[in-house]
């Protein structure tokens, strides 16, 4: 009979590159995943494989170097940086007779410690038990036991039947509570939207410096720290630009890589604020050597909640640390910003980032006429919903003439929306006398 040993925080650290030796970049960011979640690293192993091995997922000769070392050192837990099947953790914990956990286990621990609201709380619970509802086959010999007792002997229910069906039922009660928090959610999205405030929201690699540009323009005080995964919790401010206008500005959870799907499903409510935000301001460490695969990881996820087309301004962050880089702005041919370098940390350039948020939604306003017939009033409703309809007049066969002013985003979105609207605007620019 075989139970699962109990966890400990002294930690063999191991990394299997199927592609070849792991970069030194991998494995500091693994090394600090580790500590991130409490652990103390005592070894690091590193190896190479061209596929994994089924049974142990490294080869039973890399197993026995890794158990070795356990004994050696006393450690209590052996982290891969690696993804494991249920069968593979099991036979790993049989091997090294102590607790086993892949990179998916491992961030779910930091991201169940960093969790601060209600709402984040419940969404780290979903990923966890929907990552442990994977983990229920066969290897924990103690769910396999018949319940006992009078009335219960024979082919009752399974421990693991039954801790199958309370997860099931857990995982549907959270997923009930999560629906309507984001539906409250989705209400404060509607009120700013009629009330013309556009959303701006930060998105990055974690570690990137987004919730210390966050506190530096709007003087929150978010926990900010040098740290994976310093803060979890959606936080939204309201910022008045230089020009008066105001905006919101929301800081969202940090992205690594290969970040466990569990976590983008559960994460979707609080990634929305991402999916309706009207810019992204993709916050880029800067002085990273890794800088292009980090951005690469965060658009790969923006893919993932469909927020890929959403347009975003990249914010070069951490030029402190670049000897000879200053603040500045870079525009493209139509002078629209697109990026944009500072400090956050030491306060340089952040007023050019405010200035070019002040440029980016200035040059945003689309101001059209638009003719629509007498079958287009639901046309004429949404643009009504949207806020956008300056002045409208009745024309001779029954439609409309309106002339309409609205948002860049707000225009596509409404697009994207309706199939009407891919009917009545189906060319921009001949359906449209753009005058600004």
């Amino acid at each position: 009979m075989f139970e699962r040993p109990q966890s400990g925080e002294k930690a063999v650290l191991v990394h299997v590159g199927l592609h070849g030796a792991p970069r030194p970049e991998e494995l500091q960011e693994f090394t600090e995943l580790a500590s991130s979640a409490g652990a103390q690293p005592l070894a690091l192993i590193s190896g190479q494989r061209k596929v994994p091995d089924p049974k142990l997922y490294v080869g039973s000769g890399k197993a026995e170097e890794i158990h070795q070392q356990v004994l050696a050192l006393g450690a209590e837990l052996v982290i891969f940086d690696n993804t494991l099947s249920p069968s593979q953790e099991r036979n790993l914990e049989k091997v090294f007779e102590c607790r086993v956990l892949d990179r998916t286990g491992l961030i779910l621990d930091i991201f169940a410690q960093r969790a601060r609201s209600h709402e984040g709380k419940l969404q780290v619970e979903l990923a966890q038990l929907r990552h442990l509802s994977t983990r229920l086959v066969r290897g924990w010999t103690h769910l396999e036991r018949q319940k006992g007792g009078i009335g219960l002997r024979g082919p009752g229910e399974t421990q693991l039947e039954t801790d199958r069906r309370l997860l099931n039922q857990r995982i549907d009660q959270i997923g009930k509570r999560l629906a309507r928090v984001d539906s409250q959610r989705e209400q404060g999205r509607r009120s700013r939207r009629r009330n013309e405030v556009p959303t701006v929201s930060l998105v990055g690699y974690t570690n990137a410096g987004k919730s210390t540009l966050f506190n530096r323009v709007t003087e929150a005080g978010v926990y900010a720290r040098d740290q994976l995964f310093a803060t979890l919790d959606p936080t939204l401010r309201r910022v008045e630009l230089e020009d008066g206008a105001p905006l919101i500005l929301a800081d969202t959870v940090g992205f690594v890589s290969r970040l466990p799907h569990e976590l983008v499903a559960a994460f979707k409510s609080t990634l929305q604020e991402t999916v309706e935000a009207d810019l992204l301001l993709h916050v880029v460490d800067a002085s990273s050597a890794q800088r292009a695969e980090q951005i690469a990881e965060v658009e790969d996820v923006l893919a993932q909640i469909g927020a890929d087309e959403v347009p975003r301004i990249e914010v070069y962050n951490k030029i402190d640390l670049l000897p000879g880089t200053e603040p500045r702005v870079d525009r493209d041919a139509d002078g629209r910003p697109q990026r944009v370098w500072l400090s956050a940390a030491a306060g340089q350039g952040v007023e050019l980032l405010l200035g070019a948020l002040a440029d980016w939604f200035r040059s945003d306003i689309i101001n059209t006429r638009v003719s629509l017939g007498p079958a287009d009033g639901r046309l004429r409703a949404l643009l009504f919903e949207q806020g956008a309809i300056v002045s409208e007049n009745h024309a001779s066969d029954g439609g409309w003439e309106l002339e309409v002013e609205l948002r860049r985003q707000d225009f596509e979105r409404l697009r994207k929306r309706e199939s009407v609207l891919a009917a009545q605007w189906r060319d921009q620019p001949p359906a449209f006398d753009q005058t600004g």
